[in-house]
């Protein structure tokens, strides 16, 4: 699993990363760029990653990124939860919103995943669709390979009958089993035990392919998420985040403290910030009807002085500048671009940009997240998770849900499928079961 290709693969990489964290890779540069073309073993290989591990940072790199939660909230704007309970019939609209609504920005981002704002506009308008008000069509004649999956299997306008199996998904079901096996005192190793029971290797990605892997060879949390992992700030965490949302409604910083045990498995600094960013914005929707509102108390609970948090606070600066969406991303992009497209920091602008523009309208929201461009079914899942819950069930318009059968696809082991439904009334029964007096 770690052969000698592979490493040489994640050590260039790694020295993304190492950049990207602030440390001075330009006399290591070199030595990696030349990888390729050099016959190399292990123990060199080896002696390669650790010199980037223990590389100095750059004179003056201004930002403060702690791993540990409690430094973590030593630096963040004191998060608060709220006090007030919600109504279990409440609770069950706004549930379902959520589930529904995040399954909903998935399947509609599925079939574009990866692609560039550029290249889904250009597609969008070749099929008379653009700007994008639905599920992505069919474009006749089918000319973009990279859709020919979605044909056979149904994931396209009018194919629809279900919601495709998505590791999105996935992970948002496992954090309901886990909830319901472990309750709120679930530990990371917990976490990485559900992993191993439940979650095929082979539909794992990036920081999680890697921490899975150091699982199977017998490391530890926290130590799963930084040997070989060079991905430990792209966007995995961040897509695991919603169940911990669901679970601590109006109770954003006990939202983001779940998601921090999640993250801690697979992922450090920023990687681990967006789960916990995402856990809390989630969590604030059940209580707020404003969506700026929802971005604020998400960025109080990761750390002031983190590049996410600038991001995010960048993203609000753009919002108030310009009336226009696309100006805001574009501006945005060029300060947060040059990021992998499946990083934690990039796709983390465009669910805020579109929640602040999206003006809590869940068709305007998920559609401005997935024409984006980048990890759209991540962004859409996201952004149609918060807005979900803050509209509810009955703010989504039946034609996104509609067409899903109320039907879920899932890989998890001993699993194939579930009713979305379902899956919302199993987890207002957590947060009555855990939140007793939150729920009534």
């Amino acid at each position: 699993m770690l052969t000698v290709d592979r490493k040489t693969l994640l050590l260039k990489f790694e020295l993304i990363q190492a950049s990207e964290e602030g440390r001075r890779v330009e006399e290591i540069r070199e030595k990696i760029d030349s990888l390729s073309s050099l016959k190399i073993g292990h123990s060199e290989l080896d002696k390669l990653y650790e010199e980037i591990l223990s590389l100095p940072f750059v004179a003056g790199w201004p930002y403060i990124e702690p791993d540990d939660l409690e430094a973590i909230k030593r630096n963040t704007d004191t998060p608060k939860d709220e006090e007030t309970w919600i109504t279990r019939h409440e609770l069950l609209d706004r549930m379902r919103g959520a589930w529904f609504g995040r399954v909903v920005g998935n399947m509609l981002g599925k079939p574009v995943e990866g692609w560039s704002k550029s290249l889904i506009e250009e597609y969008l308008k070749k099929a008379g669709c653009y700007p994008i008000d639905y599920y992505i069509p069919e474009l006749i004649p089918r000319a973009e390979k990279s859709l020919q999956t979605y044909y056979v299997t149904g994931g396209l306008r009018g194919t629809l009958t279900k919601a495709l199996r998505d590791d999105d998904l996935d992970y948002t079901i496992l954090g309901l089993l886990l909830m319901e096996r472990k309750g709120f005192n679930f530990t990371t190793d917990d976490v990485a035990e559900e992993w191993l029971n439940r979650l095929p290797f082979n539909l794992t990605y990036t920081a999680e392919r890697e921490a899975y892997r150091n699982l199977t060879l017998g490391l530890k949390p926290p130590e799963t998420a930084t040997f070989w992992n060079p991905f430990r700030e792209w966007i995995g965490a961040q897509i695991r985040a919603d169940p911990w949302g669901y679970a601590n409604p109006k109770r954003p910083w006990s939202a983001a403290e779940m998601a921090y045990r999640d993250a801690r498995l697979s992922h450090v600094k920023n990687g681990i910030y967006g789960e916990m960013l995402m856990a809390a914005m989630v969590a604030s929707a059940f209580g707020e009807s404003d969506p700026l509102e929802v971005v604020k108390k998400g960025l109080s609970c990761i750390p002031r002085g983190s590049r996410l948090a600038e991001a995010v606070r960048h993203c609000v600066d753009l919002w108030r500048k310009h009336g226009d969406f696309d100006a805001a991303y574009e501006e945005a992009m060029l300060k947060y671009g040059h990021y992998h497209p499946v990083h934690t920091i990039n796709n983390a602008v465009i669910v805020v940009l579109s929640l602040l523009y999206g003006e809590r309208d869940f068709g305007k929201s998920v559609c401005l997240s997935v024409s984006s461009g980048l990890d759209t079914d991540c962004n859409g899942a996201s952004v149609g998770s918060i807005v979900g819950a803050m509209v509810g069930f009955k703010g989504i318009p039946e034609k996104w849900y509609a067409p899903l059968n109320n039907t879920l696809e899932t890989a998890l082991s001993g699993l194939k499928e579930f009713k979305i439904s379902e899956l919302a009334d199993r987890m207002v029964e957590i947060v009555a079961k855990n939140l007793t007096g939150h729920c009534r």
